[in-house]
């Protein structure tokens, strides 16, 4: 009898600590709006497992891609607010509100993608994800990113003049909207979620956009020229809930700030490495490419420097001249 009580109270003890030991571990879910084979999706599934073995099991982060926790402005409202913990994307929706993230709107800002982490890696980029703790959001890294180009079902662009006209989606940033327009085209600000049934119907002549995304979201099915103008890099950031965040030890916040740096670095070996390659894939897919002629890139950035100089003043001529000394500083370095 004494040992039956015994086997009772040990098999008592440790079933209530199994239940202490699940109810210390904290489950989060992040989001983003990419398929399953982009490098990004890869690399936040990486992120994850990575941030398990961190923290010896006590985080575990569920990644929900492909937009199935809503489009990225959706997403981002529920990172402030708390009811998403983690999100990996464009901050283009937030940009009316934090005016300074216009910036990355800028036409032909960036030369390289090494020009690029060099300056959202450096002070200025850092104080840009700090600048989110005011939208209750920790801002970990900016975790990679890719130059855009057109793409249209009409025609090939081989000149300013034959962009007239044409009804393309843009981020839905003031910046991007001026931009297009200014170029001669019909710019209509849309969720990403909507763009591909837009093509589909031709509701959308176009759109702008990395190749590996356009490839990755199978536009070679609705878009028939590829026109490289590499004329905006966009970066995206990884971003947590201020309230997930602030529930985490000062431990296990380090141990995330430290993954995300590292999954940043394969982030853009990854995507380099596919943006190299799917050019490629995208001709024997069916697409026509073309480059824009240097020449007619130069009538371009003319147009749009109206509206460059507009909003340097909309995003702080301060923040700017800081931007540009970092990016000065990017170009010295390469010498």
């Amino acid at each position: 009898m004494h040992r039956t009580t015994r086997r009772l109270f040990t098999a008592a003890l440790a079933t209530l600590a199994l239940a202490a030991s699940a109810q210390d571990v904290k489950r989060a879910r992040l989001g983003h709006s990419f398929a399953d084979s982009h490098p990004r999706a890869i690399a936040m599934k990486q992120f994850a497992a990575d941030v398990g073995k961190a923290t010896g099991g006590k985080l575990q982060i569920d990644v929900y891609g492909s937009a199935q926790l809503g489009a990225e402005d959706k997403m981002l409202i529920a990172t402030q607010s708390g009811t998403q913990d983690l999100y990996l994307g464009a901050l283009a929706p937030l940009s009316a509100r934090r005016k300074e993230l216009q910036v990355f709107d800028f036409p032909f800002i960036f030369a390289s993608d090494a020009e690029a982490a060099y300056v959202l890696d450096g002070p200025v980029g850092r104080k840009m994800l700090d600048g989110l703790a005011e939208m209750n959001m920790q801002g970990l890294v900016w975790a990679g990113g890719a130059f855009r180009n057109m793409s249209n079902s009409k025609r090939p662009l081989t000149s300013m003049a034959e962009m007239k006209g044409l009804k393309v989606r843009v981020m839905q940033s003031p910046m991007a909207l001026a931009s297009f327009n200014a170029m001669g085209m019909n710019a209509v600000p849309m969720a990403f979620s909507e763009v591909y049934p837009a093509l589909e119907i031709k509701a959308l002549d176009g759109y702008e956009h990395p190749v590996v995304d356009m490839f990755a979201n199978k536009m070679f099915e609705v878009q028939k020229y590829l026109t490289i103008t590499n004329h905006v890099y966009t970066p995206v950031a990884l971003v947590a809930s201020k309230r997930w965040w602030s529930s985490l030890t000062p431990d296990q916040q380090q141990a995330v700030q430290k993954v995300a740096e590292s999954t940043r670095t394969l982030q853009r070996s990854l995507e380099l490495k596919d943006a190299a390659a799917v050019v490629g894939e995208l001709k024997a897919k069916g697409m026509a490419v073309n480059e824009m002629p240097p020449a007619e890139l130069d009538k371009i950035r003319a147009a749009v420097q109206p509206v460059i100089d507009k909003n340097t003043e909309t995003i702080g001529a301060d923040f700017a001249k800081s931007f540009y000394e970092e990016l000065a500083k990017a170009r010295a370095a390469k010498r």
